[in-house]
């Protein structure tokens, strides 16, 4: 039977007139290069020629660049102590139940450094098992507050709830973020022939540029006089002063703009985590920043953790060009590049050994 071709048709265009079962739009898509898959493309045709050099130059250049980082992390100096006091022994046991409402608890902890730290040195406080990262948590806050914002200062988003008034009076900083706030106040001493020096701790320059400077600034007002430039607001529930006393004595570094409440704004990502706390710089290019010997490191214990199970850690560290010590990242490179070399040397062999075998069959005449 003949059939009648139709080129309009076959371009996926239904031209049926009058009236009938086939009236309607036809289904079948137009006939373009994209929808009928029809585009150029392309496709490596991977070969012993291609492959296995690949394989060689990552292992290469991944393994040298592994060693580099990983012997770079290892000359980073790091010490820790945990202050928590769960041990009954430790010098913080007696702090451990600790609560919002006490009165500040001192202890004092003695340590030795076994070996110099030379360049500048960071003093961090580490939590541990506390979730910054919650989705309710990370919300609230009024960042609009946080920049200074007079109508947000005495109305409060409501994504503080219910951390966004006490009583009648709007609390700012807002939010369960600046509620829980860390607040143990950390000193360090080194002891010498019996006697107590204590190691001068920079408390600026520890938060981010645009975080001071963009992010967070006090309402419009009399600086040097910010109890009026906060009032009509009070404190956050779980704070012992307003925000207007963080820092008294530095006028640049009180209010909203307190590196220590700016630091502390900043959540993490994991429950385990670490924030810096103060700088200790080096002063003299002939003497180390903390020389080897004995230390005591005095606490105001102001911060409940047990009733999360959580910990507490102090933590001196100098840095490098890559950051803080971080040996995975050396690991992982050493680890790729050393896998990429070995299975670049056994393909060779395979292919030297079975690559030139002619598989063709002998056909008889």
């Amino acid at each position: 039977m003949a059939m009648n071709y139709n080129a309009k048709e076959e371009d996926g265009h239904n031209h049926t007139s009058g009236v009938g079962p086939n009236l309607g739009k036809s289904k079948k898509p137009d006939n373009t290069a994209f929808k009928q898959q029809r585009l150029p493309a392309w496709q490596p045709i991977l070969t012993a020629g291609t492959v296995l050099p690949a394989f060689f130059i990552i292992g290469i250049v991944f393994i040298p660049i592994g060693i580099g980082i990983f012997v770079t992390s290892n000359n980073i100096r790091e010490f820790e102590i945990d202050y928590t006091g769960i041990d009954p022994s430790s010098p913080c046991y007696k702090c451990l139940n600790v609560t919002l409402n006490d009165p500040p608890c001192t202890c004092t902890i003695n340590f030795t450094l076994d070996y110099a730290f030379e360049s500048n040195v960071f003093m961090y406080y580490g939590l541990s098992n506390f979730y910054q990262n919650h989705r309710r948590y990370v919300k609230s806050r009024d960042d609009s507050q946080l920049n200074g914002d007079k109508n947000s200062l005495t109305n409060p988003s409501k994504e503080c709830e219910p951390y966004r008034t006490n009583g009648s009076k709007p609390i700012a900083p807002c939010g369960a973020i600046a509620n829980s706030m860390f607040n143990d106040t950390l000193v360090l001493y080194q002891i010498v022939n019996g006697a107590e020096k204590q190691i001068p701790l920079v408390k600026k320059g520890i938060a981010w540029w645009t975080d001071k400077n963009v992010k967070f600034k006090n309402p419009t007002g009399n600086a040097s006089n910010l109890e009026a430039v906060f009032a009509g607001t009070t404190k956050p529930i779980n704070w012992k002063k307003p925000v207007y006393e963080l820092d008294p004595s530095e006028p640049d570094n009180n209010g909203f703009i307190n590196e220590d409440f700016i630091v502390w704004m900043r959540t993490a990502a994991l429950p385990t985590f670490r924030k810096l706390y103060r700088l200790i710089e080096k002063t003299d290019a002939t003497y180390p920043t903390l020389a080897p010997g004995n230390y005591s490191l005095v606490v105001e214990y102001n911060y409940p953790v047990r009733s999360f199970d959580g910990r507490k850690r102090m933590i001196l560290s100098t840095i490098s060009w890559m950051g803080g010590k971080n040996p995975f990242l050396g690991i992982a490179y050493i680890t790729v590049g050393s896998i990429c070399f070995f299975l670049g040397v056994v393909l060779f062999v395979i292919h030297h050994k079975y690559g030139n075998r002619n598989n063709s069959a002998d056909i008889p005449n």
